[in-house]
C-alpha cells in the first residue's frame, strides 16, 4: 500500500507542476517573427520603429511599443526591478499580460544588453 500512495502523490504533484509551468519558446522558434513588419496602433499612438532595450527603457518608452499600454509597461518595469535585468527578450513572456502572440509582435522591436 505505501508504494501506491507514493505513486498517487507523485502523479498529483506532476499534474500541479505541469499546470503552473511557464514555457519559453526555444531560441530558433520565433526567428521568423523578425521578418514581419510591426503593426500600426489603432488608437493613434506613435509606435516606435527603433529597437527598445527592455532593461533600460522607461515606462513611457515601453508604451510606444505596439500592444503595450500604461499598465503593461508598469508591469514590465516592476518585473525588471523585482527580478533583475532580463537576460533574454523571451523572458518578457514571464510578465503577466504578454502572450506568445503579443511577444511575436514585439520581438523585432525589443532587445537586451
Amino acid at each position: 500500500m505505501p508504494i501506491a500512495l507514493l505513486l498517487t502523490f507523485c502523479y498529483a504533484v506532476t499534474l500541479l507542476c505541469a499546470a503552473s509551468c511557464v514555457r519559453l519558446p526555444r531560441r530558433g522558434a520565433l526567428a521568423d517573427a523578425g521578418n514581419t513588419p510591426p503593426p500600426a496602433a489603432s488608437d493613434g499612438r506613435v509606435i516606435t520603429t527603433a529597437v527598445v532595450n527592455i532593461n533600460r527603457a522607461a515606462s513611457s518608452e515601453l508604451e510606444r511599443l505596439p500592444g503595450i499600454g500604461p499598465a503593461l509597461a508598469a508591469r514590465i518595469v516592476e518585473h525588471r526591478e523585482r527580478h533583475g535585468a532580463f537576460r533574454r527578450v523571451e523572458h518578457l513572456l514571464l510578465v503577466r499580460g504578454i502572450s506568445e502572440r503579443r511577444f511575436a509582435e514585439l520581438r523585432p522591436l525589443v532587445a537586451v544588453d
